[in-house]
Formats: structure tokens, sequence, C-alpha cells
């Protein structure tokens, strides 16, 4: 007999990422998964652990900042009916140390942890607080969160990308945020290169400026100007609309990154260019097995969507990269089919 189990969710309702990992998960599972919003009815959590063989709290759900003492009286009242407690941390180390000490009590009641990358993992087991939490241990693959959709709308930042592709410049994309532990930056020195060596060049960054103590805008542009690319790029700003995102995402001819620790799993933004049929081309992980737990990365990587050049790459290996890539761009995958498979692993590693 399949156990069920009740994943526990926020009343938010503009989500952040683990919220929407926790909700997907909970639709998947279907017949087989109760929900409940975390802090709203006591009550009901005791009747509904009555029905269920474990519990899943995914962290760190923005909204539960309000409910601090909620996960571990919910996680102690599991313990003691004997249900499993699955806890699924997506952050350790970037998290606040304030968030870390109000975890460590559902953390060491959990029966089993599940990490969202191997890197995730390894930041917990260095932790004074894995040495006292359970040994049992996974790692799972995070789907993505953006899908392309089934109509693209346009707009007139993607008429302007058209009309740029239309008189015969390469398209360079980034989409995400703009920061700078990112180095979008270096996307513009991408383009210095290839344009001095001949070849005609646009940069469109899909996404909006983080804001924070640093003046990540105005050195930005003062990046772009030195750079001599002021009419040579284009900035969007956040587009909510997936119809309009991903109408930008169809002029462009490759998306272009250079992380400081190379790919990792949990770089949304690369999968969704992807996962379009657009070529990326990004410096590898450090680590030789970051990927090994992905088989939708696996996928992209051998049917040349994602295309990695050398973690430390110099930007003329990279500008090299993307020419070979506007040359020889990938063909489209089932994502359906793709997406699918990942969400099966996810069930059977969280919940099986």
């Amino acid at each position: 007999m399949s156990k069920r189990y009740l994943i526990c969710l926020s009343d938010a309702s503009a989500t952040c990422g683990v919220e929407e990992f926790a909700r997907q998960l909970a639709l998947r599972l279907g017949a087989r998964c109760t929900t409940s919003v975390l802090g709203k009815d006591g009550a009901g959590l005791s009747r509904h652990l009555g029905d269920v063989d474990g519990v899943v709290l995914n962290f760190p759900i923005v909204a539960w900042k309000t409910k601090l003492v909620w996960p571990s009286r919910l996680a102690l009242a599991a313990r003691r009916r004997r249900k499993d407690v699955i806890v699924v941390l997506h952050e350790w180390q970037a998290l606040d140390w304030k968030r870390r000490i109000v975890l460590a009590p559902v953390v060491a009641l959990a029966t089993r942890l599940v990490f969202s990358a191997p890197e995730i993992a390894a930041e917990f087991g260095r932790s004074p607080l894995s040495l006292s939490a359970t040994p049992d241990r996974q790692v799972v693959p995070v789907p993505p969160n953006l899908l392309p959709p089934p109509e693209l709308q346009a707009t007139a930042m993607s008429a302007r990308l058209v009309a740029e592709r239309a008189g015969g410049r390469i398209i360079l994309g980034q989409f995400g945020s703009i920061y700078p532990k990112k180095q979008s930056t270096a996307v513009l020195d991408v383009a210095r290169t290839l344009i001095a060596r001949g070849h005609d060049v646009f940069v469109v960054f899909i996404g909006s400026f983080i804001k924070g103590l640093d003046d990540v805008e105005q050195d930005f542009q003062r990046h772009v100007e030195r750079s001599g690319l002021t009419d040579r790029v284009l900035v969007t700003g956040y587009v909510g609309d997936d119809r309009e995102l991903f109408g930008l995402f169809e002029p462009v001819d490759v998306f272009c990154y250079l992380f400081p620790e190379g790919l990792t799993s949990r770089r949304a933004s690369v999968l969704a260019a992807a996962l379009f049929g657009r070529p990326v081309v990004v410096n590898a992980p450090v680590a030789e097995d970051a990927l090994a737990h992905h088989g939708l990365y696996r996928a992209l990587i051998g049917g040349q969507a994602i295309r990695l050049v050398p973690t430390g790459a110099d930007v003329d290996t990279v500008a090299d990269a993307v020419l070979e890539a506007v040359a020889s761009p990938p063909g489209r995958m089932d994502v359906e089919a793709e997406v699918g498979a990942i969400w099966r692993t996810v069930q059977e590693t969280i919940c099986p």
C-alpha cells in the first residue's frame, strides 16, 4: 500500500521558489497527499497526522518567518505519533545564522533529510548540527520552475530584438537577476571580444537589477560605457508574464553565463533558457559529479542545449563557444517528457 504524506504549505499569494516546489510536489502526489497551511489550524494538523505516514517540510519558505515555532511543534507531534518527518533543505549556508538556529530543532527531529543539491548537502555536513541530525540523507534534483508556455506574447522589447537580429546582429542573452556575484558583466566582455573579431553583436539582459547596498545598476552601466556597448545593450527589467518572458527568448541566438562557482543544478535561469531550445554557453561545475543527480541537466548537456566550457574559461574560449552555438543550434527536446521524468525522481526520493 502506498504511503500518504502531509505537505505543509504557506498561504502566500506571491510565492518563492521553495513554496512552488512544495505546491507542485503536492499536486503531483495527488491522492497520496494531504496539504495544510502551516500555522492556520492546529486542530486540523493533529487530525491530518492520524491519516498520513509522514510529514514533508520544505525550507526556507519565506512566508513561514512569522510562524517560527510551528514547524518544530508539528515535527515533534509527528515523532510522538511515530510518523516520518522529511525535511527538505533548499538552502543552508546562505541562510542568515539566526534562521539556521530557528531551523535547528525541526532538523534535529527529522527522520530523513533531503537536499536540493550536493553543495547544500556538503554545507550542512560541515555544520555542527550535522553531528546530531539523522544520517538518512539524500539529494533530490530540483525541477525547473519556469516552462515555455503554449503561446508567446510579442512586446515592444521583443520587437526590437527581432529587428536587431534581422539586421544581421548576433543576439547574445542572459536571463535572471543582475548582481555582482553572478558576473553578468562578463557577458559584456564576451560581446566586446566578438565585436573586435568582426562580429556584429547585440546583448539583452532579461531581468532586473537586485537592489542592495551596492550600486549594482550604476556599476553595470559604467561597465557598458567603458566597453563601448552603449547602443548594443538592452536591459528589460522584471517580466512577470510568462508569455512575454519567453517571447523575449525567441529572438536570442545564444544565452551565456560565467558563474564564479561554475554551473550548479540550482541555476533555474539556465534551465529555462535551455528548455526553450536556445543554446546556453556556461562554465562547467567545479565538481565533476555536481550534476550527476540531475537527469534533466545531463540530457540538456548531452543534446548540446547546454554547452560547457572549462570552469575558469577565459573570454576568448567563451567567445569561441558562442560562435559554435550560433552555427549549430540544438534541436527541440520533449520538454513535457523530460520534466515529467525529473518529477518522478523527486516523488520517489521524497515520498516513496
